[in-house]
């Protein structure tokens, strides 16, 4: 299967929606162009067998756009401001939703609420399976909302492996020598967890945000630890990233 981003980047593609489009208004009667365009991309989408090159470029898209960091957490601040509030909350856990019925079953018994409300309530409670919800969020779906609003981060849903400059993000743990030797000068050798001097055969770099979690390995991401204190940390974000509030 495609992506739905790879596949509608793919040029073959762009080509059959722009001749589509050219038939469907020439045509003189009335109808939902959106709506026919998606069901001729849905046939082009099933029918059409990825060349070499396209796959090639898919498995690309793919690798990057898979390859996500909240932006919060390196550049300290929001750049969505009120955009985050149209995406999805994090859903309640099981005793959340259990505790919000027994406060709706209250409201309803004392009749405070009437017309398309009273009904809607009615059918929510009658519904109710406390079974749909998870007993907690794992620690994932923490680190995917926001730590302000609690809404879900925009990022993971329109996440492009482009940026503003020529310069792509780089994903691979692989390190260059130059930025190694930069980024020692600048931590001085020391571990900038324990604050223990290092020599140079005890040198870690560890990647403030970790690549699982859309880190970079930029210069800006990286920091001097010592074999101890890299291990602890594992895959685990900074505490002062997580509970960043400001």
């Amino acid at each position: 299967m495609y992506d739905q981003g790879s596949f509608l980047l793919n040029p073959s593609v762009e080509n059959f929606i722009l001749s589509r489009q050219d038939s469907i208004f020439m045509s003189e009667n009335k109808i939902d162009i959106e709506e026919e365009l998606l069901k001729e991309i849905e046939e082009y989408y099933e029918n059409h067998e990825p060349s070499q090159e396209e796959l090639e470029f898919i498995k690309e898209w793919e690798k990057r756009t898979k390859h996500v960091c909240k932006p919060c957490w390196e550049l300290k601040y929001c750049p969505y401001g009120p955009l985050v509030e149209k995406f999805p909350l994090l859903g309640p856990t099981k005793q959340e939703a259990i505790e919000h019925n027994e406060f709706l079953k209250e409201q309803l018994k004392k009749g405070e609420y009437d017309g398309w409300r009273k009904e809607t309530f009615e059918e929510q409670v009658k519904n109710f399976n406390p079974d749909e919800y998870p007993e907690k969020h794992t620690q994932e779906e923490i680190e995917k909302s926001c730590s302000i609003f609690g809404h879900q981060c925009p990022v993971f849903f329109v996440n492009e492996p482009l940026t503003e400059t020529v310069e792509r993000r780089r994903i691979s743990r692989h390190i260059p020598r130059e930025t190694m030797l930069r980024v020692v000068r600048r931590d001085n050798y020391t571990c900038q967890i324990c604050g223990k001097h290092v020599k140079d055969d005890e040198i870690e770099f560890d990647h403030i945000i970790p690549i699982s979690k859309g880190g970079s390995t930029e210069e800006n991401n990286l920091q001097v630890t010592c074999f101890e204190c890299n291990r602890k940390k594992g895959s685990e974000l900074p505490e002062n990233i997580i509970n960043d509030k400001e």
